[in-house]
């Protein structure tokens, strides 16, 4: 299960909500070591509590990863700084250039959720959401993986019929830079009738296709060896370019067996049988609703990680849940996405494998002994609040020892 944990991080900085200090004296470090011999390896990491259950979250995976660090040889030094709303409160944008400047120096990022009701209604370039955006071109993050695996121990969380969501296990690779979300001309505008109009432009160069195509299939070469390339190349020109792009780069990989899908077929498809894919990959947007869709199959959005990376520099690591601002602070947020995301952070963004499937086998263990929160809960089972259900990761995590590589 390509997923990750992670446990307790102090809320962020709310002492300085209302402080007139500059941006820069908003960071905050500090280093945890849980074991009395230096750690072999060291890395930092920058952590993007953001909003809503943002902080309660990324808390659990942090010490999570401290943990699961301290029993592989590998330390942290961990900076917290702001992004979203919390960043709006703290310095009028959604991402200032000292978060984004910290994250490039990093060797991985951990963003935990941005947005909320507060926020909705300000002018586009002040909404949370852009800085999230703003984040990832910074980063050059373009390719994002985001898997959603049925576990056996919640295939009847899942609105699906058992038959059909048990064994699920794909990875949606999703182009995370381009497309109609960045795309030139956009805008508003006045049509010959004189009415407002708004526009957006969907466009896509050959080289931001061969990039993810080729992250897709090595991918899917890691997997089962099937890529499904989801486009809408009956109607738009960009999908023409998309598949055609895709075929070229497909004559690199031989041994990957590659088909084509209509994005309205694909979405039918995963609820009719998604058993049928192994790895998918597509568009920003497509990517977007697509993924969203898969997650549910799964019981909960609140159990899946993401990973987004680049050629070079830090990744970044989120779950694909939302702030959920309406159970923020009630210490009801499912914290295992956030807790799989720092998995993938180890796996994917530093290459750690080792402690990344400690945190991995920590979960499917605390699952195993039936805890759970409220948006997986079922009769039979244990129901805890985010920082209990931290605590029995925690203990799963001290006393297992995962299998052999």
């Amino acid at each position: 299960m390509a997923a990750s944990l992670q446990l307790n991080v102090r809320p962020f900085v709310t002492q300085f909500l209302h402080s007139k200090l500059k941006p820069k004296h908003f960071q905050r470090k500090y280093t945890i070591r849980c074991s009395a011999s230096p750690p072999a390896k060291r890395y930092t990491i920058t952590l993007l509590p953001g909003d809503g259950i943002g902080p309660e979250v990324i808390s659990v995976a942090k010490t999570a990863l401290e943990l699961a660090g301290s029993f592989e040889g590998i330390g942290f030094g961990f900076t917290e700084m702001p992004v979203g709303g919390a960043a709006l409160d703290l310095t009028g944008v959604p991402l200032p250039e000292e978060t984004l400047s910290v994250c490039k120096q990093s060797d991985a990022v951990l963003l935990a959720a941005i947005g909320g009701y507060k926020w909705d209604k300000n002018e586009k370039h002040l909404k949370p959401e852009t800085g999230l955006l703003q984040l990832r071109e910074g980063l050059k993050v373009f390719a994002n993986l985001r898997p959603a695996s049925v576990l056996p121990q919640l295939v009847d969380a899942s609105t699906l019929k058992k038959e059909v969501a048990e064994g699920v296990d794909l990875m949606v690779v999703r182009e995370l830079t381009g497309g109609i979300y960045f795309g030139k001309p956009r805008g508003f505008g006045t049509n010959e009738n004189g009415e407002e109009i708004g526009f957006n432009t969907e466009v896509y160069a050959t080289y931001e296709i061969d990039r993810i195509a080729r992250i897709a299939f090595e991918t899917a070469r890691k997997r089962r060896g099937k890529l499904c390339s989801v486009d809408k190349a009956n109607v738009l020109e960009a999908s023409m370019l998309w598949r055609k792009r895709i075929e070229a780069i497909a004559l690199e990989y031989p041994d990957i067996e590659l088909s084509h899908m209509y994005v309205d077929n694909a979405a039918m498809q995963l609820v009719r049988n998604p058993k049928q894919f192994d790895t998918i990959v597509t568009n920003n947007i497509f990517g977007d609703i697509l993924s969203d869709e898969a997650s549910m199959i799964t019981g909960s959005i609140g159990m899946l990680a993401s990973a987004s990376l680049g050629e070079s520099g830090p990744g970044l690591f989120e779950p694909i849940h939302g702030s959920a601002p309406d159970i923020a602070g009630q210490d009801k947020a499912n914290p295992l996405a956030t807790v799989l995301s720092a998995a993938m952070l180890l796996k994917y963004g530093l290459g750690e494998v080792k402690a990344a499937q400690r945190i991995e086998t920590a979960v499917l263990d605390t699952l195993n002994k039936g805890f759970r929160t409220g948006d997986i809960f079922s009769d039979g089972n244990k129901l805890v609040g985010c920082k209990q259900m931290g605590e029995e990761v925690l203990k799963s995590l001290d006393c297992k020892v995962p299998a052999a590589l």
